[in-house]
């Protein structure tokens, strides 16, 4: 069976799906108990009827009349049983058929059954017999002496009918069941899927349109968890595409500034190269400087901004790393980068599982933060212990006020404006943490400056 085969109830709507499967539900348990009816009601009549023929013949059988108005061949109705048909066994004479009401109706003819009941090898005997179109009942008891026996025979074409009445009811108020069923199914469904057709034209209207409005939800049932859930996500992704509307207006600012000047500078060299404007002596050499640390700039810019930019979680698949090798990689790269600093450093292994090149840029960014913020000749003490990496600086320290936000992007104190950065590097350094499972945090230093703070959880046992 081909797929679209096999799945063709799931091109139905869920409304008819849901109408097919009461009916089809409905349909069973009714057909159940119209047969469980049918099957009870049947085996009672004939019960019954079994009880009342073998109680008949029994008292009949005790009448010592009784078997010479049957050899006198007298009716069955002149004998107060017109419903019946009688026949008295006699073995030693030939054995009779029972007597028919008029010439048009079919004799039954006796059988083993009741010959031995005459002969005294059965107690009784009850069986039905079949005569053209009728069927009979017949039961056979002893009767006077013995190689006697007394039969009487009852039609079953009352019960039949009774029982084809019933039959023709059941099926009757069956379809009817299964009819006001399928109407009741697609009413609910109808119904009960209205909140589902609500929810889907909300969604469908959003995704049109693009405006992250709210769902209204009403009640507590599972369609009003599912849009709280969707109101959820609509919430997450509402956040989502603010932050990224942020990140592009701040990276816009943030980028303005350097291009700005960096235009200006080129466009003073190439004024000055074709001879429209002279520079003073050493100029050149000025601005040419200027240009190199704008684009250094940029280009720190950018890969904070591609940085930042990354979404996509930790990988799966990590690194074993030594976090003290990471603090002593950063560490001579930012003295290179600072010669008129000093550092002490004291570093214990602390083994971390995680993406290599992400810790090394969190921790270079905050050295560079210290460096950038430290007096010449100062120092930058680092230490790591436990897990608990600790940069102190001997710059100005950090305001009250902007300690809750050192490490939003694109964040400047007003003491920082005036420095060259981009307010990215301390949020670079966050990230970091929060994909690590661990946490940074600034405080005012005991040697007068900043100190931050990045926690990793780790092993210092591990070996890398």
């Amino acid at each position: 069976m081909s797929e679209p085969a096999a799945r063709w109830h799931y091109r139905r709507s869920l409304a008819s799906r849901i109408t097919l499967l009461t009916t089809i539900a409905v349909g069973v348990a009714v057909a159940f108990v119209a047969l469980g009816a049918f099957v009870t009601t049947r085996v009672q009549l004939q019960s019954s009827l079994d009880a009342s023929l073998l109680e008949r013949a029994q008292q009949a059988a005790t009448q010592a009349t009784l078997a010479n108005n049957v050899r006198a061949d007298i009716p069955p109705w002149a004998l107060g049983a017109g419903d019946i048909r009688i026949a008295f066994i006699d073995l030693d004479h030939n054995p009779p058929v029972l007597s028919a009401d008029s010439a048009d109706d079919p004799k039954i003819s006796l059988g083993d059954e009741e010959l031995a009941v005459a002969l005294r090898t059965a107690d009784y005997s009850l069986r039905t017999v079949e005569t053209g179109d009728e069927r009979f009942r017949v039961v056979a008891v002893p009767a006077g002496q013995d190689r006697q026996a007394l039969v009487l025979a009852q039609s079953l074409d009352p019960q039949e009918k009774v029982l084809a009445k019933l039959g023709f009811v059941s099926i009757l108020f069956g379809l009817s069941g299964i009819i006001t069923a399928a109407m009741a199914g697609w009413a609910v469904a109808t119904n009960g899927l209205r909140p589902v057709r609500r929810l889907t034209g909300a969604v469908e209207t959003i995704a049109r349109t693009e405006r992250l409005e709210p769902i209204t939800v009403e009640g507590d049932d599972e369609v009003a968890r599912l849009a709280t859930a969707f109101n959820q996500m609509l919430q997450a992704l509402d956040h989502s595409r603010a932050r990224q509307r942020q990140l592009v207006a701040d990276a816009g600012h943030e980028l303005r500034t350097p291009l700005t000047s960096l235009r200006t500078n080129i466009e003073l060299l190439g004024q000055a190269d074709g001879g429209g404007a002279d520079l003073p002596p050493g100029a050149r050499e000025e601005l040419l400087d200027d240009v190199s640390a704008q684009i250094e700039e940029l280009s720190q810019l950018v890969g904070d901004l591609v940085e930042l930019a990354r979404d996509e979680p930790l990988p799966t698949v990590v690194e074993t790393i030594d976090l003290a090798e990471a603090v002593d990689h950063a560490v001579e790269r930012v003295r290179r980068r600072a010669p008129s600093l000093s550092f002490e450093v004291d570093v214990a292994p602390w083994v971390v599982r995680g993406e290599a090149g992400t810790l090394e840029r969190a921790v270079t960014n905050l050295l560079d933060n210290a460096a950038k913020w430290s007096p010449p000749g100062g120092t930058v003490r680092v230490s790591l212990a436990d897990g608990v990496l600790t940069v102190d600086d001997e710059g100005p320290g950090i305001a009250e006020q902007d300690l809750p936000h050192v490490f939003e992007r694109f964040y400047r104190s007003e003491e920082s404006r005036a420095m060259p950065g981009s307010g990215l590097g301390l949020s670079i350094v966050a990230q970091a943490a929060e994909r690590h499972a661990g946490r940074v945090h600034a405080e005012r230093s005991p040697y007068g400056g900043a100190r931050l703070v990045l926690v990793l959880p780790g092993d210092a046992t591990a070996s890398a």
